[in-house]
């Protein structure tokens, strides 16, 4: 099992959460992303940086990621890749993706883009808050424990 970041706009704190889980796992993590990443200090954790392109670092991770893995993404259409593939994803915000939730959170999107699109709402997602970081950690730390015992 490995667990796979899409670093390019994963919050640090949610970072910090996973190479804390993946020591004391003994997990490897893999951060992806199309920028230079800083240098980390575990043998468990390690970088890749891919080509400038839209989607590239989804497209890597999409590729790469096996059906033992869990993925860090906000990132929904990559979300609904990794699900597809039997891949388990896990939002910034705690929330996972499952056969049953990521097609109607990819509609959502679509929907709410196309409104952002014609000026009827505007803004993103809330900003990220101390309550998205403890959900977040409760429910990585579920979820590993789950995976690790085998019951996926």
């Amino acid at each position: 099992m490995k667990i796979w970041i899409d670093a390019d706009a994963c919050p640090r704190v949610i970072k910090e959460i996973v190479f804390r889980a993946s020591e004391r796992l003994e997990l490897p993590v893999c951060l992806v992303a199309n920028t230079s990443l800083a240098k980390h200090h575990s043998r468990l954790i390690t970088s890749v940086v891919v080509a400038d392109g839209f989607d590239a670092a989804d497209d890597f991770i999409a590729q790469h990621a096996t059906d033992q893995d869990v993925v860090i993404t906000a990132d929904i259409p990559l979300a609904a890749r990794i699900v597809a593939k039997g891949a388990t994803g896990l939002d910034p915000r705690g929330e996972l993706y499952t056969e049953e939730n990521v097609g109607e959170r990819l509609s959502m999107r679509d929907l709410l883009q196309e409104l952002r699109e014609t000026g009827m709402i505007q803004g993103g997602p809330a900003q990220f808050g101390h309550t998205d970081r403890q959900r977040f950690a409760s429910s990585l730390d579920s979820l590993l424990t789950r995976l690790i015992r085998g019951k996926r």
